[in-house]
């Protein structure tokens, strides 16, 4: 089973991917591939992370992989990506057909995968170019984790409405 939680920044999507991909494993321990990777050096988002792994402390097998995860991913197992948006600006300099390819692997693979993503482009069009294929990116990768995902949910203030 694929399952997207999409939502704004503290909106609760990954509290509720959590809760999900605990359900889905049963009597096994899912794994948690955490995403995010501290090239620039923000003490802020390392405060984040840790309150993140804290959270989950002994219920997820972590695994930190901020380019190439789908190496980790077994068939029969439960894993929890939090976050893809961080893997995309991870991946910033690859071309929208050599990350669509990527995903699109995933969906060739038997197991179950919740994924989180991050509502970016429902603002204004960013002013510079990274910025502008950041948000495109995201968008672009969320509509092929959608397409792919058995259900998918839009999430606000901790509140998730199934979209599919």
């Amino acid at each position: 089973m694929k399952i997207l939680y999409y939502g704004g920044q503290k909106s609760g999507k990954s509290h509720l991917a959590e809760k999900r991909a605990l359900s889905l494993a049963r009597d096994k321990k899912p794994y948690y591939i955490a995403t995010y990777n501290n090239l620039y050096i923000d003490s802020e988002m390392e405060r984040r992370v840790l309150k993140h792994k804290l959270k989950r402390a002994d219920s997820f097998i972590t695994i930190e992989e901020s380019f190439d995860f789908i190496k980790y991913i077994k068939e029969d197992n439960t894993y929890l990506i939090d976050c893809i948006s961080m893997w995309i600006l991870n991946l910033l300099t690859k071309s929208e057909k050599e990350l669509i390819s990527y995903i699109d692997k995933l969906n060739n693979i038997d197991t179950n995968i919740v994924f989180v993503l991050n509502s970016v482009g429902e603002g204004i069009v960013p002013l510079t170019k990274d910025s502008r294929k950041f948000v495109d990116l995201t968008g672009l990768i969320g509509q092929k984790i959608a397409s792919m995902s058995d259900e998918v949910y839009d999430v606000k203030l901790g509140i998730a409405q199934r979209l599919k």
